[in-house]
């Protein structure tokens, strides 16, 4: 049922390289968004100015909008909530900071670091709760004035309640989280500078956030961020506590959740190899969450429509780059073949293509993209499959030549040139036959007598329809191609 009060964000920092668990986070919220007609902010939370850079969050805008996700209210969109990047929010936080200390719910924290770990240790040690003990939380005026004489810094805790906090998840169920688990935590440094415990519950207040759908790893915060919010309700910061879902670990391999450290982890891994933005977005989705029993592929539009967030699975979900894969090249195969061609286009340029731009044969490309969209996983595969038709030679793999060459394959391709120099090359059929008459008199099936052919033509064992990429290479060079062979063959 549509929603347009539902208000959704995605909010990640700008460190390092784009990973597939965050673009999973931000596919779940947009097609959430969207499937309620609400909408979808795009906050960047750069506080942290020592891991924070701007080229990380040229990547995340830019990646971003190569998936096709457009946001209501963010970067460059803005919106009634400006800014949407933390860094230029700090006033904000700070005010509310000293509305929570006025008010009782936050205190000032002197403990030391050392103190604070002689504690844990001790509590440790006699098998109690190991998490801040409130030390700071009652003390008397002369304690701090005795603490500020002394020079101590001294950080803000939020105050937690003395009860249990409990909430549904969207995703997970009714959650109860007791006192001794939760205790009273930071929002501000010492040098005063906001916490993401602080700052991340604060600006989805002030922006109105209904729905927070984040990965699993943020579960165990979410009872300080109710505490939060009952808080902010109470300082006329908040109007309502947000429903919060939390999405499924993404795991790697040995039942490891998939880290950005992780060579399959990066985005940009798969924007470079040619996955399209949908075949990508369409496995992502099947990470935790399913479109039905038996149908695997579907296109955004049909995902955007179906989306619920209660049809997630709560249990971790696998990635599997085969399966990655094979669902690209369904996509592949579902585009156009006009679209097809425009999108491997990148991929017949340098740096990708080994041929000089002078040589690449738009004719020639129109004619065999065809034939290769039904061959390649992702657009990458198509640099190597075509590179014989714009060579001047083809690719010399001296593995392939050694598989294709055996005993008798100088006399065969001799044999094979006769027959091709004779054949129809308006037909693909007729250069079949060709090779298939050639194979005959030297007692060899088709797949036995095409090998060499192959190799000689394209240097590789394995590409697309032979005698298709015969005919659009043409009789002359095929047979230049076969001499060269033949000459390399009785040296």
């Amino acid at each position: 049922m549509a929603n347009a009060n539902v208000r959704v964000r995605f909010c990640p920092s700008p460190t390092g390289n784009p990973h597939v668990g965050l673009v999973r986070t931000a596919l779940f919220n947009w097609a959430f968004a969207r499937h309620h007609g609400g909408t979808f902010v795009f906050r960047i939370e750069d506080t942290d100015a020592a891991r924070d850079s701007e080229d990380s969050y040229n990547q995340l805008r830019d990646s971003l909008r190569w998936l096709g996700f457009d946001w209501d209210e963010g970067p460059e969109v803005g919106g009634p909530h400006e800014p949407y990047r933390q860094s230029q929010r700090m006033d904000l936080y700070k005010d509310v900071a000293e509305k929570l200390l006025a008010a009782g719910k936050a205190y000032h924290c002197y403990c030391t670091t050392e103190e604070l770990d002689a504690r844990r240790d001790a509590a440790r040690a006699a098998g109690k709760p190991s998490g801040y003990d409130g030390h700071c939380r009652e003390l008397s005026a002369e304690q701090v004035e005795a603490y500020t004489t002394e020079g101590r810094p001294a950080i803000v805790r939020f105050r937690m309640p003395d009860e249990p906090i409990t909430f549904t998840d969207l995703v997970r169920g009714e959650l109860t989280f007791t006192p001794d688990n939760v205790p009273d935590y930071g929002i501000v440094r010492a040098n005063g500078a906001p916490l993401y415990t602080l700052v991340n519950p604060v600006d989805d207040a002030l922006m109105e956030i209904t729905h927070v759908l984040r990965g699993e790893d943020l579960l165990s915060s979410t009872p300080r961020q109710i505490a939060l919010y009952k808080a902010l309700i109470e300082l006329g910061v908040a109007k309502e506590i947000p429903s919060f879902g939390h999405l499924p670990y993404v795991m790697g391999e040995g039942n490891k959740k998939l880290s950005k450290r992780d060579p399959q982890a990066s985005l940009n891994i798969y924007r470079e190899r040619g996955f399209l933005p949908e075949g990508l977005l369409n496995y992502l989705s099947l990470l935790g969450w399913s479109f039905s029993a038996d149908q695997d592929v579907f296109s955004i539009e049909d995902m955007v429509a179906k989306f619920d967030i209660a049809d997630v699975n709560a249990n971790p979900a696998r990635f599997d780059l085969k399966k990655a894969e094979s669902i690209n090249a369904d996509h592949i195969r579902m585009l156009d073949e006009q679209a097809f061609a425009e999108a491997c286009e990148p991929w017949l340029r340098a740096p990708h293509a080994n041929w000089a731009p002078e040589d690449f044969d738009r004719a020639a490309w129109e004619a065999i993209a065809p034939h290769a969209q039904t061959r390649v996983t992702v657009l990458s595969d198509i640099t190597a499959n075509v590179d014989f038709l714009f060579l001047d030679s083809p690719v010399e793999d001296e593995a392939s030549w050694a598989k294709a060459m055996k005993e008798g394959s100088d006399a065969l391709l001799r044999t094979a040139r006769e027959k091709l120099e004779s054949a129809d090359w308006t037909s693909p059929e007729s250069l079949k036959n060709a090779v298939l008459a050639a194979g005959e008199e030297h007692g060899l099936k088709l797949g036995k007598a095409q090998a060499p052919v192959r190799v000689a033509v394209t240097g590789r064992t394995v590409g697309l329809p032979l005698f298709e990429s015969l005919e659009i290479l043409g009789k002359e060079k095929t047979l230049a191609r076969i001499d060269v062979a033949l000459a390399k063959l009785a040296a």
